[in-house]
Order: C-alpha cells, then sequence, then structure tokens
C-alpha cells in the first residue's frame, strides 16, 4: 500500500462554542463527554436488541445460495468488471441480507472497511484478531477506532496466551513453524467466533497481493462456512488512502514507515522499494496468507 501521512487519531470533531470567559478546551470536553454518553446508550439499545433476539443462524446449503445470488447479482461480468456493484452497494446488500449476522474482519490496518460498513449497520461488530504479538501501533489504531466510529470492536483471542503457548510449544513457535503458531493464534480463534455469525466482510482488495487478484465481490466461504464479502475488493492503493484522508479515517501509523501490510510484529518486516506489498509478512518462509483467506 502507498505510504499516507496520516496521523493516528479520532476523526474530525464537531466545533463546539464555550460560554463567554470559559476555557475552550472545557467546551471541547464537554462534547466529547456528550458524544462518548450518546455512543454508549446507542450501544446499549443496539447490544440489548442483539440479546433478546432469537438468532436462528440458517443453514450452510440456504447461506451458500444466498451467497451464489450475491455474487451473480452484484459481480457483474465478472472480477474487475466495469458493471460490478460498489462497495456501497455490497454493504446495502450485505445489511439487507444478514443484519446483525454480519461482522467485519479487521487487521487494523486502517478504519475504511469498518467506517463504509458502520454508516450502514451502526456498531457492527468489528472483529480483531488480538494475538499478543501486535505492533504497539496496531493496538493503538484498534483503539483509536473503537474510539472514533460507531462500531463495537471485539477482541478475538487464542485460548492459550503467549506465555501458555511457549510453555507447551517451546518459545518464539513463529519462528520455528509460522503455520503453526497462525492457526493458533488466528485461524482457530477467528473460526470459532464466525461461526455465530452468516457472514463476514474483509479488506481483501485484489490490488493486496497476486493471490487475491480475482478475489470476488461475494462468494461462499467454504474454510469458514459463512457468506463472505469482500466489498472494497476493487479499490486500489489510491482509492482507499484517498477515502481515508477525505474522510478523516484512522490508519496505522506503520503504513507510512515502509509497511505496507501489517501482521504480527516478529513476522513482519519494512518493504523495499519495488518490493511486493505483502513481501514483508514472513519474510524468508514460503508463506505469504495467515490461513483465513484460504
Amino acid at each position: 500500500m502507498t505510504a499516507v501521512s496520516v496521523s493516528l487519531g479520532v476523526g474530525p470533531t464537531s466545533s463546539v462554542a464555550s460560554p463567554a470567559g470559559a476555557s475552550p478546551l472545557a467546551g471541547t470536553a464537554a462534547e466529547a463527554r456528550r458524544r462518548a454518553a450518546e455512543r454508549e446508550m446507542s450501544r446499549a439499545r443496539r447490544n440489548a436488541r442483539v440479546d433478546g433476539r432469537e438468532r436462528r443462524r440458517r443453514s450452510d446449503a440456504e447461506l451458500s445460495q444466498i451467497a451464489e445470488r450475491g455474487r451473480r447479482e452484484l459481480g457483474g461480468s465478472g472480477p474487475g468488471s466495469a458493471d460490478e456493484a460498489t462497495a456501497h452497494e455490497v454493504i446495502a446488500w450485505a445489511v439487507e441480507q444478514f443484519g446483525d449476522s454480519l461482522a467485519v474482519a479487521s487487521s487494523m490496518t486502517d478504519s475504511v472497511l469498518s467506517a463504509l460498513v458502520a454508516e450502514q449497520l451502526p456498531w457492527v461488530d468489528v472483529l480483531f484478531g488480538e494475538t499478543g504479538y501486535h505492533f504497539a501501533e496496531t493496538l493503538g489504531t484498534r483503539d483509536a477506532v473503537a474510539h472514533s466510529l460507531d462500531v463495537t470492536v471485539v477482541d478475538v483471542r487464542p485460548l492459550l496466551s503467549v506465555a501458555e503457548q511457549d510453555e507447551a510449544y517451546g518459545p518464539d513457535l513463529f519462528a520455528r513453524d509460522p503455520e503453526a503458531c497462525c492457526r493458533m493464534r488466528k485461524v482457530e480463534p477467528m473460526r470459532r467466533v464466525l461461526s455465530g455469525y452468516e457472514a463476514w466482510a474483509t479488506g481483501v482488495r485484489r490490488a493486496d497481493s497476486g493471490s487475491r487478484a480475482k478475489a470476488e465481490l461475494v462468494s461462499w466461504d467454504a474454510s469458514n462456512n459463512l457468506v463472505k464479502i469482500n466489498p472494497i475488493a476493487a479499490w486500489s492503493d489510491d482509492e482507499l488512502v484517498g477515502y481515508a484522508l477525505r474522510h478523516g479515517l484512522t490508519v496505522n501509523p506503520l503504513l507510512n514507515d515502509g509497511y505496507p501490510s501489517i501482521g504480527c510484529e516478529p513476522c513482519t518486516r519494512r518493504v523495499s522499494a519495488g518490493e511486493d506489498a505483502r513481501a514483508g509478512r514472513w519474510s524468508g518462509v514460503d508463506k505469504s496468507e495467515c490461513g483465513l483467506h484460504i
């Protein structure tokens, strides 16, 4: 992804006039408290609705048929064709079909997809794979997203802590067997959580790598047994960055520090000029995906 100079933090806030003689900071703080209270009330209402509703997960056969119908309706003439549906149209279809049974998966590289979905499904669950190995900047991005957007960030954690995994399998499993480490710390936890939903929206884009070049807008995800939706599959790096800039959205500051693709800290390095955007992931190992998207 193209480097972008966007500072970590929340999006634009409303301008609030302070009473005569009062500090402008006091007015800003009061507005922040008011907005925080409104957010918590809205989130509570949404959670009460979800908790109080009997959620019958449709069968795999039913969901697979919905996925196929969505692929035909939204995919146009095929991946990359001019008649494909837009990201907003894909999300509108997903919200209509799945409602609160739709989740967003985010690596906290940026907040674009979370913001797009939250516009049409406020307080949507945003699933973040908290592996225990993330950069501090990634955790800061997660916290900023939870604070600035109308989303519910859900930390998806492995069964074992890093210390427990080290005790059971030896230290630094990521260096000796990255496939096993990714499976235990990312893939299996996410699959357990995804089993409670009917569909997930991901930030997979065709510009990410050659292996994602044919990614469809909607498909049946047989690995995770739910509908997979890639609303921004057709977006270029420049389109993604431009959207974030125009809307004041949080992005991970590592994007501007030589990390166009961001994973766990021990398995991610800076990328040199001319290298593939994902060349810094699991460098030196025959591996380019954690396993969630294959």
